[in-house]
């Protein structure tokens, strides 16, 4: 579904991205960790057209991605949700999610897929009225999550949902994300803690200064030693 070849990017004369190779199978769940300012983030940036590649191909479903607007690639099926959740915290949780349905026009779908995120974040239906500034970090991430569905993904992006999330609210978000992947949705997740991450996922690269420079099964990466010391703390 989605194809990164030898992807370079980068801000002003930082070189973020040097040499980025992956791909994200349909269906899968898809994940890549790394250090504090690996590239991890940007990797993201560069699929969604916020970060303009410099050099490589991002292919989706077989086509280039090059020059397209982020608005041109949501409508394609790639919807982030970015780190930090990005909510619009003056706005109340139902206005949020209809705005993750601003490109779509079909009425009908779009009360079905409220519906689903409320039945999926039960939470969010008890606090439709509430400006999503006064949500609790795990709530605005749920809110965050269930924004990006609205726009119908066929490739959702999903960068640090655990950050500074209790362990109780990660399990949750985690067994949410299963779902929605369950559901028909395939995942690329970034994420710090590379534990909870790669028990989650499918595969996984490992990226270090803006390269990739290991993939497999997620299953042995949890066992690779060189992961182990340096991401999974063991």
């Amino acid at each position: 579904m989605l194809e990164l070849r030898g992807v370079q990017a980068g801000y002003g004369r930082i070189q973020a991205l040097r040499e980025v190779t992956l791909t994200v199978g349909g269906g899968e769940i898809v994940t890549l960790i790394g250090a504090n300012g690996a590239g991890k983030s940007t990797t993201l940036m560069a699929v969604c057209g916020i970060v303009p590649a410099q050099a490589g191909e991002i292919l989706f479903e077989g086509e280039s991605l090059h020059g397209l607007s982020p608005e041109a690639i949501v409508r394609r099926g790639i919807v982030q949700v970015p780190e930090g959740r990005r909510i619009f915290p003056r706005l109340s949780v139902l206005e949020n999610l209809e705005l993750g349905a601003f490109l779509r026009r079909d009425a009908a779908g779009i009360r079905r897929d409220l519906d689903h995120v409320m039945e999926l974040f039960p939470i969010l239906a008890d606090r439709r009225r509430q400006p999503g500034g006064t949500l609790s970090g795990g709530e605005q991430q749920m809110l965050a999550i269930s924004r990006a569905l609205m726009a119908r993904p066929r490739l959702l992006l999903l960068d640090e949902p655990s950050l500074g999330l209790a362990p109780l609210v990660i399990r949750q978000i985690f067994a949410i994300i299963r779902r929605i992947n369950a559901e028909g949705t395939t995942v690329f997740l970034v994420e710090q803690n590379a534990n909870q991450a790669l028990k989650l996922a499918h595969r996984g690269y490992v990226l270090e200064n803006g390269r990739t420079v290991l993939a497999d099964t997620a299953e042995r990466l949890l066992d690779n030693e060189d992961v182990k010391r340096a991401y999974l703390g063991i």
